[in-house]
Formats: C-alpha cells, structure tokens, sequence
C-alpha cells in the first residue's frame, strides 16, 4: 500500500528566481531550505524549522526516496529539485518516479497555473489579504534585501530579525500544504492517466538535462549590440537634436515637422512609412526599425539564466497550454524565436563571436537584425556531439484530414506532400502538374498557402488578414471566394466543424455522451462541490476538460456552449465562449500534440537525450555514432496504435547549432 506525503518548502537564494529561473536559483552556493511542511496521508500539517536549527527526520528522509510513498506538491519540479540539492541526492532523476505535481494535475483538468489561481479557480475560500500577506513575507525572507541604515545595513533578514513575522511565514507555508492537499481532494475524482504522468517525468528529467549555450556567441552579441545602440542613439541625436530620441512621442512630434504625420510608430506602421519617405526622416525611422529589435533581449535572457555548467534548464513549462495539453515556452520562449535567412550563418557568428563590428556593418547592413537571427544558434550540443533535429511535416493538416477523412488530402500526404499546391489546385480546378515556378498558375500556390494556414479550422476573412493575405498582395475583395473555394474543397473538414460543435452543444443539453470521429464528448463532475465539466476524450485516451460548461445565447441568437478559462489577454478567470471550429482546432492540436509525446517516449526509449522541443519539433543532443537522420525521422513517422490510418511524416537535419534549416 502507497503512502502519500504533500510537501511545501519556503527557501532562500540570492539568485531572482523570476528572472533566473529555477535551476540556477537552487545551483547558487547561498540556496538554503528554510522551512519544510508536510502531511502524510492528510494527517495535521507539521513543520520544520530548519533555519533555526532544526533537522529534517530520519522518516522523512527515507520517504523521500521510497517508491512506496507518493510525493506531492504543487509544481513539484521545484520541490524535487531542491530537496534534491539538500539531500545530495546525485541520481536525481531516480527519484521522478514517485513524485506527483498537483499543478500539473490543475492544469490538466483544465484549471490555471498558480497555486492561489488554482484556488481562485476551483471556489476555495480566499483571504486577500493574508495571500498578500504571505507574498510580502517571501520577499522579506527568501531573497537579499537592500542594505539601510534603518536594517543596520544588513543584506538578509533572518528569523531573529523579526520573529512574529516569521512565525507568520510558518503559518504561511502550512497553509500551502492545506491548500495543495485540497486542490488534490476536489480533483481526485478526475485522475492524470499513468501515461500523461509518464510524459511529465521525461518532461522534468528534459528540463533538468538542459541545453548548452555558446556563451562567447552570446556575451559578444550583446557587447555588440550595445554598441550599436549607442551609435544609433547618437546619430539620432544629430539628426533630430531630441533629447530623448527613443521616445515615440517626441519622434512623432519630430516628424510632423517634417512633414511625415503618423498616429503611432508600431513595427507594421514604421515599415509602411519607410516606403513614402526619403533623406532625414527615412534614416530616423531606419534608426528606429533597427533600435526596435526587442527579440536581442533574448540573449540577456540567455545570460541570466546561464547555470553553473554553461546550460540553461526549465525552458519548457509541460501542459503550459491547458486548452491542448501542448508543451509552452519559458524565459527565453524557444516557441517564439526569430526566424534565420541568412546564408552565411558559419560567417555571421564568428563575426560576432570576435566583436568585427565594421564587417558585420559591411557584409549584413543591420546589426540588430543579424543578431536576431542568430539567436536560435546560441543553443549548442554538447562537447563531442551534434544536434539531430527532427520535424513532424504538416501535422495539423494531416490529422484534421485524418479525422475527417478528406480522402484528396490523405492521397497528397501518401504521395508528394504538396498540400499548398494540391489545395490550390482543388479549389481552382487547375492541375497541379502546372502549379510549379515559371508558370502563371504559380501565383494560386499563394492563396492556397494562405487558405491552408487561416481557413482549417472555420476562419473567414478575418482568418486570411490576421494570416497576412493582404500583405501578401491580396485584395479584401479576393477573400470572401478564397475562403468559399476552400469550403467547397474541403467538405468533409467543413462537415467535422459543425459535428463536432453539434456533438458538443447536444451533450450539454442531454448530458449523454457523443461520439465524433473517435472523439467522445461527455458531461462529468461532482456537482455538489462545483467540479463540473465537458469532458472531451481523445484517441489517445486522453481528456481535454472544459470547465463549469453551460449554454447561453450567441450574438445569433443560437445556443453557444462557453466555460471558465483564462482569458489571455486580461489574464483573468472568466467565461468564454467557443464553437465547432474551435473545438476542432484544440483536438487537432491536441492530437498531433499525443503524436508528438509518442514519438518523444519512442525516442527516449531508444536512448536519444532530447534537450528541447520547439512546437512539432524534436532536437536531441547525440553522440555521433547516434547521430542517424533517418533512423530518427523515422522513429518519429512510425504508426501510432490509437491512430491507425494518421500518414505521419517528419523531415529534419544535422547541425553544430540550431537553425531553421
């Protein structure tokens, strides 16, 4: 029989755990465990002062490391890590296998990140004022303070400092275990299936491994860019005699007098007003495209959250996109990274690498701009190996034809894979066989790329704008055929649309299940506690939650389904409305999400490490024996049980750094 322990710890560092992240925040020499609650099986809470002098017990320690005893605590990963440094455990990764993440679990059952969100969220009684309480005393206990004459110049404060705040503190971190062991309760009845809690520990076991930084390439990108930045700044001084030439007001003012009226000087306006003007006020408004570049910010990232072994850990957040269950981005937000177009790539970064400022003017015009595309090659192997980076090929594309068994896009993806043409060629009528450069019928591969990208899951005009079909050289009187044409070719995708919404809308009003296409809709919960949810299970077996359901009007007067979810704008908790094609989009992604962890697990299996993964996307750290591109693209295409008929295909390439190849 399995004991379960719940875990909260309070520490201190004098690294900034926000800006340096976890792992360098526990490496640091100073990184100290200051108190350690707990309850095993939903006894009282006890604490141990371990700041004052008090010792961790021999029971404790031996239920850190039994399998016997299931560990939990909300974001685990941190509890984990620092007992781990604290024990001296060296095999840290052994100790994965009994430790469960109650945030995970949140996150899983659709709820937020955050422990007080969470609770927010699941209707636990809050008091604001002790939550603000509590985070007042973490900034007064677990980090350096500012040295004053009226603190004797100290630089931390200890327990003596202030012992009814302390004492306060301990109050503090019991009440986490309360909360944590309660959020665990309400959600006990909604279990992470055992191959979902497989997933996390390779996720933890990733994040930990971390991956190497080539920290010549990024200290002298910065030193560059420093440079250049107040080369800019001076010349904008010349130029416009401002005082302060960053500011956008004072520019807009600048410019109006010269003639050049604008409401705003955003990255889309700015490179539409360099196109209308020319001498001075073409070279500010250069200076200020250049100046703008904020994706160099990513490598101070990079540098703060540099460990010890010139790796940086916890890049990847595991679920951090509840909607799908797909992996997020953390502190340098790999998901999110410049795109490369230089052709000279080897060139660029020893230019930077030896801080050749005048050539890299000469050879690349824009510094900034350069400096952005080299930021994804600041991410290395390891010493002696290489990179092997392997990407599934339009995977959406291929399990939403997949599902709605679109039989002209499963014959594409079984033969060519020229969905962009194939797509234009079916709503055009025109051949494919004609649809090739040099040809006029080469400009439909543009709209067809276009439709594919905005239209597959029930998008319309606005789709093809917010995409850039305009930008492209479309007219908005073009679209409305565009999406039409799209439609006509691709019923069956049209058709999954509104199943899937009708099979979502139905269940509500029955509380029957639905069947979609392998996808099942029900209605679960513990009514009486407020756990109320549509449930939607995936091939894989897997369940996307969807919370406190309930239909109301839309702006047509029809019955719409809305939940409780983040909106991402205000970050906030609050009722959202969604539709058949929405719906789509998080099961499709969903799914090609399960096909990816698959092919992760298959990976590790076979014992590749792999180190990052950016969206559909696998990059594995290899020794060169390993070091095979089509024995690891094919690991990732190989059939998937649950999916019996998914045409998977993965593409990639072997490199010194990484790249967008």
């Amino acid at each position: 029989m399995s004991h379960h322990l719940n875990i909260d710890i309070e520490t201190y560092s004098d690294i900034d755990i926000k800006k340096s992240g976890l792992y360098r925040y526990v490496q640091s020499p100073n990184f100290q465990i200051l108190l350690f609650a707990y309850s095993l099986d939903s006894a009282p809470v006890e604490i141990i002062d371990l700041e004052q002098g008090e010792k961790l017990p021999i029971k404790i320690i031996i239920m850190l490391n039994d399998p016997n005893v299931i560990k939990h605590a909300y974001n685990a990963a941190f509890e984990w890590y620092c007992l781990s440094k604290y024990i001296g455990d060296t095999d840290q990764i052994t100790w994965l296998g009994h430790w469960q993440c109650t945030m995970f679990h949140s996150l899983y059952c659709g709820y937020p990140a955050g422990l007080g969100s969470t609770g927010i969220a699941l209707g636990l009684p809050q008091d604001k004022q002790k939550d603000t309480a509590g985070k007042a005393l973490i900034r007064y206990f677990c980090g350096p303070c500012k040295p004053t004459r009226n603190n004797g110049n100290r630089t931390r404060n200890l327990p003596h400092h202030d012992l009814d705040r302390w004492n306060l503190f301990k109050e503090y971190c019991i009440q986490d275990v309360v909360v944590e062991m309660e959020i665990e309760k309400r959600l006990s009845s909604f279990p992470v299936p055992e191959l979902e809690q497989h997933y996390w520990r390779l996720d933890q076991q990733m994040n930990a491994r971390g991956i190497r930084i080539d920290t010549e390439l990024v200290h002298s990108a910065l030193y560059c860019n420093d440079v250049v930045m107040e080369e800019l700044k001076k010349e904008a001084i010349e130029i416009t005699g401002l005082a302060n030439p960053n500011s956008a007001a004072q520019i807009k003012e600048w410019l109006k007098k010269q003639g050049v009226k604008t409401d705003n000087l955003q990255k889309a306006t700015v490179a539409d007003l360099l196109t209308k003007t020319t001498g001075f006020p073409k070279r500010m408004l250069e200076i200020r495209q250049e100046s703008s570049k904020t994706s160099i910010k990513k490598y101070a990232t990079m540098e703060t959250t540099l460990c010890n072994d010139g790796r940086i850990r916890g890049l990847l957040q595991f679920y951090g996109a509840n909607r799908t269950g797909r992996w997020a981005g953390r502190f340098v937000q790999m998901q999110n990274l410049p795109r490369n177009y230089l052709e000279t790539l080897d060139h660029a970064r020893e230019c930077v690498k030896h801080q050749k400022i005048d050539t890299l003017k000469v050879v690349y015009g824009n510094i900034p701009d350069t400096l952005s595309q080299l930021i994804r090659t600041a991410f290395i192997p390891s010493g002696g190996r290489t990179f092997v980076v392997s990407d599934y090929s339009a995977i959406e594309a291929r399990v939403i034809a997949w599902m709605a068994g679109e039989e002209w896009r499963q014959e594409v993806f079984a033969t060519h894979g020229k969905i962009y043409e194939a797509s234009a060629s079916a709503m055009f009528g025109v051949p494919i066989e004609k649809i090739v450069k040099g040809n006029p019928e080469y400009a439909l591969r543009s709209k067809g790329k276009i439709a594919e990208l905005a239209l597959g899951y029930q998008g319309a005009a606005g789709a093809l704008i917010t995409m850039g079909a305009l930008k492209m050289g479309l007219s908005e009187d073009e679209l409305p055929e565009i999406v039409t044409k799209w439609r006509q070719a691709n019923k069956k995708i049209v058709n999954l649309w509104y199943a899937i919404g009708g099979a979502a809308i139905k269940t509500m009003q029955t509380g029957q299940a639905n069947e979609v296409k392998g996808v099942i809709f029900a209605r679960e919960g513990d009514f009486d506690n407020g756990q109320d949810f549509l449930t939607v299970q995936l091939p894989s077996g897997r369940k996307l939650f969807y919370v406190k359901p309930f239909l109301a009007p839309n702006q047509w007067d029809r019955d719409a389904l809305f939940y409780q979810g983040m909106d991402q704008t205000t970050k906030k908790w609050v009722s959202l409305q969604t539709y058949g094609g929405k719906l789509t989009e998080n099961i499709v992604q969903a799914i090609a999400r399960d096909c990816l962890a698959v092919a992760i697990d298959r990976l590790a299996c076979k014992g590749y490490e792999m180190v990052m993964s950016v969206h559909d996307e696998v990059i594995l750290d290899c020794p060169m024996e390993m070091a095979d591109l089509e024995r690891v693209n094919a690991i990732m295409g190989e059939p998937i049980e649950w999916a019996p008929g998914l045409l998977l295909n993965a593409e990639g390439y072997i490199t010194n750094y990484y790249k967008k190849d």
